[in-house]
């Protein structure tokens, strides 16, 4: 009786080489009908090297949703194929290089900040002027650090990620998703700001309201007293005038 299963089926998977090569001629041909492309390039054995690009990762790392499904990203993004991946506010949109001869396209959506959530970055900034004038240099302070990664903290939860590949796999996370979320880490080492356009806040508005409210603030206490002011009387006795 034939059988739908042949239980001496075997299915190998395609060598870094192979998907390298795959990944070239798909690059070649896009660049050659006049599209740009930005390809995923991992420097090293790390995948990221900023604190930005490390804690995203490590964010995706801690959720329990996605502990079984992310690692198989990561031999993909390290094998270069994640030809094209361009972050705009609150989507990214990539292509993937697989078994195919045509990359996959690869949609991923992350909700934008809460109203909340953002106010508390702007106070935190605002009460540091130096947190904010770190991140502008694309530093991160560390007195932000649990502001960004505790509870409820900025960077997105499962929840907060929605994705779709056109692969014929139908698991919850393919590896080509899972490349380009590691893709993304990527990214944010070479320009951080890019979380903040991701996560649907625009850094020059964000930078002014900040520095607005601490104009305020400081507006406020302009006539309070000052500990480090000297009082009249004993500026005659220091100087002796």
């Amino acid at each position: 009786m034939s059988r739908y299963w042949n239980e001496f089926q075997t299915y190998s998977q395609m060598s870094v080489e192979e998907l390298q090569r795959k990944a070239k001629e798909s690059s070649e041909k896009a660049k050659s009908k006049g599209k740009e492309m930005h390809p995923v390039i991992v420097q090293g054995r790390k995948i990221a090297n900023s604190w930005w690009g490390q804690a995203w990762c490590n964010n995706l790392e801690r959720y329990a949703d996605y502990a079984n499904r992310i690692d198989r990203g990561k031999r993909y993004v390290k094998s270069g194929t994640v030809i094209d991946l361009q972050i705009q506010e609150g989507k990214i949109n990539a292509r993937v290089q697989g078994s195919r001869k045509t990359p996959y396209k690869v949609e991923i959506r992350i909700s934008p900040l809460k109203e909340a959530q953002c106010q508390k970055i702007i106070q935190a900034c605002g009460e540091e002027i130096e947190n904010l004038e770190e991140l502008i240099n694309g530093n991160f302070p560390d007195e932000l650090k649990a502001l960004f990664l505790g509870e409820d903290g900025l960077f997105p939860s499962p929840q907060e990620i929605n994705y779709d590949c056109s692969c014929p796999n139908w698991a919850l996370m393919c590896k080509h998703v899972a490349a380009v979320l590691y893709g993304i880490a990527v990214q944010f080492d070479e320009n951080p700001f890019l979380f903040f356009e991701l996560r649907g806040i625009d850094v020059n508005r964000f930078i002014n309201v900040t520095l607005q409210n601490k104009v305020e603030v400081m507006l406020e206490h302009a006539g309070d007293k000052s500990e480090r002011q000297i009082e009249e009387d004993k500026i005659y006795q220091v100087f002796g005038l």
